[in-house]
């Protein structure tokens, strides 16, 4: 039998909160370490750190790919720290994730791996089509709907992973490197995209590298340095 639906313990404005967060394995326990952050509901972050800060395994923590050692974490109002396995996907569906590996589905058209949110949502091809090639044409894959992943450059298949992960206009979008494969001209350009989608409500976070993006973009920024958050948490 499904468990029942959480009850909120946090503000509704507040998409995520993280209190005492810690998380490791058994030959590397401390990889994150005493986090304390909220990003508030309609917010636009970066989180940036050097490579081996944790950025990943943060975003896994708030994706629910993984649970924290240690604290407690809310995402949209709910205690989510140990979430019965049936309530995850009730979670996922309020987000957007652009990994960085893409977890596209090669046997899949770009088209229809773009549409994948709506049709998993219940919604009719003839319904979703117009916004799916509009999405398609926002992110420059518009020219190609039939072809599939292993046809793609690792820059389409990038702007393909972001098209899928916002394609339902999620309440949380979260992205990992998702400018890593792209030049600077579709850098901006799919950060417009994120920007656009935040001004529409959406709670942003957006883990990075690129320290000249984050700056252009001008939202807050957050930095990781030894699985330690030294700038943008709670004090």
């Amino acid at each position: 039998m499904p468990s029942t639906p959480r009850r909120a313990v946090e503000p509704a404005s507040q998409t995520v909160r993280l209190d005492g967060v810690g998380f490791g394995y058994a030959d590397s326990p401390d990889v994150l370490r005493d986090i304390n952050l909220i990003l508030p509901r309609g917010s636009f972050h970066f989180l940036t750190g050097p490579s081996g800060a944790g950025k990943s395994s943060l975003l896994r923590l708030l994706t629910l790919a993984e649970r924290p050692t240690t604290g407690r974490i809310a995402l949209f109002g709910d205690d989510a720290t140990d979430l019965a396995r049936d309530q995850v996907p009730l979670y996922r569906r309020r987000m957007g994730v652009v990994f960085q590996d893409f977890r596209l589905l090669d046997h899949l058209s770009l088209f229809d791996n773009a549409a994948l949110p709506l049709r998993l949502a219940g919604r009719k091809r003839t319904a979703y089509a117009p916004d799916v090639e509009e999405m398609l044409r926002w992110v420059g894959l518009d020219a190609r709907p039939s072809a599939r992943p292993p046809a793609l450059s690792g820059g389409e298949k990038q702007r393909l992973a972001i098209a899928r992960a916002v394609m339902n206009k999620p309440e949380l979008i979260i992205a990992d490197e998702p400018t890593g494969s792209v030049d600077r001209a579709m850098a901006d350009r799919l950060l417009k995209l994120f920007q656009s989608l935040n001004r529409l409500g959406a709670t942003v976070l957006i883990a990075s590298h690129d320290e000249a993006l984050a700056e252009r973009s001008g939202a807050r920024r957050l930095r990781l340095e030894g699985g330690r958050l030294i700038e943008g948490g709670l004090r």
